[in-house]
């Protein structure tokens, strides 16, 4: 299997939005807002949205992802236009993304526990997506640390955040999740498999023991 032929289609969207969200940068530039201003902000929208499907409001918990997702690219565009771009930055951005999932996903469980009486199989499906979630990021971070590139995999964030929006419109959370557990679990596997055979290529005297 050729794994980078899997690739995520999140950059192609980026790229396309980037003209769309580009008078929102100049607004926030405009208000004297920080990158890491939007950072925050975008973290407390998605807490916001964890509480909103907690309490079953899940058209308005979706509302909020469409809405203020983008937030996590105009972060980085800010970022760039201003020449604000700094490390700590990009290591927030990173820290919130996890969190901003982990306030969706305990959302997503409040909600099976409250509101469809879910048992121990709903629970570990929600405990399985998020862990797949995490792992997806985790394995690309542990990558990058050791000087691989490591993008590859077709079910990045944009794309979990994607079916999440889904799930919420349709109501059809157990099933998403089945899709999200899977998805997830499948693309830290291509990346893992990316690892090793960029480790297989690199001089013996530099790999790591």
């Amino acid at each position: 299997m050729n794994l980078e032929s899997l690739s995520s289609i999140s950059e192609f969207c980026r790229e396309k939005a980037r003209p769309l969200l580009l008078p929102v940068v100049r607004w926030f530039e405009l208000m004297g807002l920080s990158p890491n201003d939007v950072t925050l902000f975008g973290l407390l929208c998605y807490a916001l949205c964890g509480v909103a499907i907690a309490s079953g409001h899940l058209f308005t918990a979706a509302s909020i992802i469409v809405v203020f997702g983008p937030l996590d690219v105009i972060d980085g565009m800010l970022a760039r236009e201003t020449g604000r771009v700094s490390r700590f930055g990009a290591f927030l951005d990173s820290v919130t993304d996890r969190y901003a999932e982990f306030f969706v996903f305990l959302g997503i469980l409040a909600h099976a526990i409250l509101h469809r009486n879910a048992g121990l199989a709903g629970s570990m499906m929600v405990l399985m997506a998020w862990t797949g979630s995490f792992m997806v990021s985790y394995v690309r971070a542990r990558a990058e640390s050791l000087g691989y590139s490591c993008t590859v995999g077709f079910f990045t964030r944009f794309e979990r955040m994607v079916m999440i929006v889904f799930m919420l419109v349709t109501g059809w959370l157990y099933e998403g999740l089945l899709i999200l557990a899977v998805c997830t679990h499948f693309t830290a596997f291509q990346r893992i498999m990316h690892v090793l055979q960029a480790s297989k290529s690199r001089n013996p005297a530099e790999r790591e023991e």
